[in-house]
């Protein structure tokens, strides 16, 4: 794949992702849904560069994903970065919008399913954001399950993240992971991560302690073949940074009463939820959810860093 291509719906690489895998130095994704809804203006910016920063920190390259003008970007430029950052009318894409928004020539931030589709088309082995999707809550009457569960469990690529949104059904979402075949590990926690908490509660089958036991584990797996499915790495939100969970507790009451008082119903419940919780805790969780994003951007650039050195 070249800056140029011919095929209007390859991913385009930047120049610096392009070398950095053509070198075989190592390469960490990143969303953009972060820069483009998840965070206000102007400080949505700040951040992605931030995020950016630690990557380069860590001696990787930073590959923020995005759709631009109907063309698949992995690694954005200056000024594409403050595009996405600064134009409201950049939609929000999952996997199965990348199809109509390249036909169609529409630009959107890229959530974890479109994230991990485009990167590891590109060639990118290691990804970091925030929290997962998963199983929601009355998943029994409404069947509502995040499509981000699904494309992991056919998509060979590492996810760090700190587990899955609090709003979720957890130990559902563990089980449907089973399921799927989506390894996961817990980074140095018997835990999986509550999102804004360092712990949901749930406990996890294995336990990994430094970067290079996950490259360990990624090799492993590599060795043994079978269907590409990823492999995710739960990181927890050090506990002096997670949200009070007295408070956490509370406020997601409150606020799925809200939701139910409200007949919120299908997609708009996540959006809802996440809202209500920014509100309620006077922007505790939003601070919660940095704190969690930062160390797992810190943490993936340490797992591609290991993976590219030689055995």
């Amino acid at each position: 794949m070249s800056q140029n291509s011919p095929e209007p719906y390859e991913p385009v690489l930047s120049a610096e992702v392009r070398a950095a895998l053509g070198a075989g130095r190592p390469v960490v994704a990143l969303e953009s849904t972060i820069i483009a809804h998840g965070l206000p203006r102007p400080r949505n910016l700040s951040v992605a560069l931030e995020l950016e920063g630690l990557v380069r920190s860590a001696g990787a390259v930073p590959a923020t994903v995005a759709v631009l003008d109907g063309r698949a970007h992995v690694g954005l430029g200056a000024e594409q970065l403050e595009r996405v950052a600064a134009d409201p009318s950049v939609r929000k894409l999952g996997h199965r919008d990348l199809a109509p928004a390249l036909a169609t020539g529409a630009s959107g931030a890229t959530t974890v399913s479109a994230t991990a589709f485009l990167a590891a088309r590109a060639g990118v082995g290691v990804f970091a954001t925030g929290g997962l999707g998963g199983v929601h809550r009355e998943w029994a009457v409404d069947q509502d399950e995040s499509a981000d569960l699904r494309l992991l469990a056919r998509t060979g690529i590492t996810v760090v993240c700190a587990g899955v949104k609090s709003i979720l059904d957890v130990p559902a979402t563990l089980q449907r992971l089973e399921t799927l075949g989506v390894g996961v590990l817990g980074y140095g926690t018997g835990r999986f991560p509550g999102f804004y908490l360092s712990s949901s509660g749930e406990p996890v089958d294995w336990t990994v302690h430094s970067p290079e036991e996950v490259v360990e584990v990624i090799r492993a797996k590599a060795a043994l073949g079978g269907p590409p499915t990823a492999l995710i790495v739960a990181n927890p939100v050090p506990e002096e940074e997670q949200l009070d969970p007295r408070l956490h507790d509370r406020v997601l009451a409150e606020a799925l009463d809200a939701c139910r008082e409200r007949a919120v119903a299908g997609q708009a419940v996540t959006p809802f939820l996440l809202d209500q919780l920014m509100r309620r805790t006077d922007g505790a969780s939003l601070e919660a959810n940095l704190a969690a994003v930062r160390g797992n951007v810190a943490l993936a650039a340490r797992i591609a860093v290991a993976a590219a050195e030689p055995r």
